[in-house]
């Protein structure tokens, strides 16, 4: 027998939660599925950033600021992608961010900010303390307190319909098939499509078959259930990757819960005392994977596979060659001379938005699982486990074709940072949904009782820029969260006359 809920929630990152809390404050019995052991989703593997604007941290600065500008700059930050998005999602994000902002404090999350990020005209990112991980422990925390019945380890199979109307879902868990009924509607946040190959090789390039994603579990199952009964994504060939590091590994203060109090003092910390004096400390908190600078390779560093062998040109598009690598992964090669150029600012290793530009004397104290250092070649290809022959080949085959500005590498000592890999982070492309985030289906007609929001349901819009695919996810998941619970019927739930398989 199907169980009985208001509205059912497919999906337990940053929009499924803040569908199911606020579908939930407006009183309905409210399920979350997750398909993974534990919440979060993406949003727990983001760089954690939001922005937006009139939020207190632009205020105590006398920073005034408004949506129309913030839209006018999001436009700017999406002109390169020769697009039209989505202006009235856009809109929506923009004019609702603000109110979305003070909506995450009030669960108990800090925020580190407001941080400068052209072509924003006003600083507007600001940066979640510790880490993404705050997010999943207090919506967590708070959708538990208002009686979100959470199911993880359960996957979506197929919608049930009745009427044209869709009024629950079929799922499995550990003990096999359920059903679970949804007067108000079902809301679609199962994430992006990034994890599944197949569908990377079909709406992106063959290139990205083998490259990992950084959420291996967003496999696109609700854009498979979605496309089962009349719905279409936009955009789907959108997406972005890129070459990033390994994420440290775990250490105890990394473990530690996001207390209010504990990241409060972190953030009176960070502005006291500015982030220089609290580097080894915000390091520590990097668990996100971080991107090395392009600066390293336009200034002559080279990448090398596990053989040791140089494969690509670092400076024409290396990260799908590095997915094409043995193991899927390279490591970065300079010298000391490059070295003693990577000192911070302007000319860092990589960066934490806002918080720190890593040098590499902060990746020789902190990141030693990443880092390698010898007076010789033959040295550090032995600490690399490599062929000498073959890395010291690789170094004179680049001292050779030197060209201007990128100098020669021959001073020691020698350095390797890795290994380093290709990621696909997400994909954009989302159902198509209209301003209500009703998904569209047949002739764009919105089908009764299903709505989307986060990376499901981008409905096209161009969310380029930090701060904006946290700031939709957060928003367009407490807007359909509503809209399923305002859409609450008080008759009863017809029997399902049609249950749909997804497409595979």
């Amino acid at each position: 027998m199907a169980q009985e809920f208001d509205v059912v929630v497919l999906g337990g990152g940053g929009s499924g939660l803040a569908a199911a809390i606020e579908a939930a404050s407006l009183g309905r019995r409210v399920a979350l599925i997750e398909k993974d052991s534990v919440l979060g989703g993406t949003t727990a593997r983001s760089v954690g950033s939001i922005s937006a604007t009139n939020t207190p941290h632009q205020l105590e600065r006398g920073i005034l600021d408004s949506s129309e500008d913030h839209f006018l700059d999001l436009c700017r930050f999406n002109a390169p992608l020769g697009i039209d998005g989505n202006a009235a999602l856009q809109r929506i994000l923009v004019e609702n961010v603000p109110d979305t902002f003070r909506w995450l404090m009030s669960m108990g999350l800090e925020f580190f900010g407001p941080m400068k990020e052209l072509p924003h005209r006003k600083p507007r990112m600001h940066n979640v303390l510790p880490n993404s991980r705050a997010y999943a422990y207090h919506l967590e925390r708070r959708a538990r307190s208002l009686g979100v019945s959470i199911m993880t380890s359960t996957r979506a199979r197929s919608f049930l319909l009745a009427s044209n109307r869709v009024i629950g879902v079929r799922c499995e868990d550990n003990g096999g098939t359920r059903e679970l009924q949804a007067r108000g509607g079902v809301v679609v946040c199962t994430g992006d499509y990034a994890g599944s190959a197949e569908k990377r090789v079909k709406y992106i390039s063959s290139e990205f078959a083998a490259v990992e994603p950084v959420n291996p579990v967003n496999t696109g199952d609700g854009h498979d259930m979605v496309l089962a009964i009349g719905g279409r994504i936009l955009n789907a060939h959108l997406h972005l990757a890129g070459i990033r590091f390994q994420a440290p590994p775990a250490r105890w203060i990394t473990r530690l819960p996001p207390y209010r109090w504990a990241t409060r003092i972190m953030r009176v910390a960070l502005e006291q005392l500015g982030g220089s004096l609290l580097r080894p400390l915000v390091m520590s908190f990097l668990v996100t994977v971080l991107v090395p600078s392009p600066k390293l390779f336009q200034r002559g560093a080279i990448l090398v596979n596990r053989n040791g062998e140089r494969f690509c040109d670092e400076l024409n598009n290396p990260g799908p060659q590095v997915a094409q690598q043995p193991d899927q992964f390279a490591y970065i090669l300079l010298d000391g001379a490059l070295a003693e150029i990577f000192t911070g600012w302007p000319n860092y290793v990589s960066t934490a938005p806002g918080f720190a530009y890593a040098s590499i004397d902060d990746y020789r104290r902190n990141r030693k699982d990443v880092f390698y250092e010898a007076d010789t070649i033959a040295a550090l290809a032995s600490k690399l486990a490599m062929n000498s022959e073959s890395l010291q080949r690789s170094f004179d085959d680049r001292n050779l074709g030197a060209g201007e500005g990128r100098p020669l590498l021959r001073r020691s000592p020698y350095i390797a940072l890795g290994p380093v890999r290709y990621f696909i982070n997400f994909t954009d492309g989302g159902l198509a949904v209209n301003e209500r985030l009703e998904v569209l289906g047949k002739d764009d007609q919105p089908i009764p009782g299903l709505f989307a929001a986060g990376f499901t349901g981008m409905g096209g819009a161009l969310l380029e820029g930090h701060g904006h695919h946290l700031g939709w996810a957060f928003t367009s998941g407490r807007l359909a969260g509503r809209r399923a619970a305002q859409n609450y019927v008080t008759a009863d739930i017809p029997e399902a006359a049609d249950v749909t398989q997804p497409m595979h």
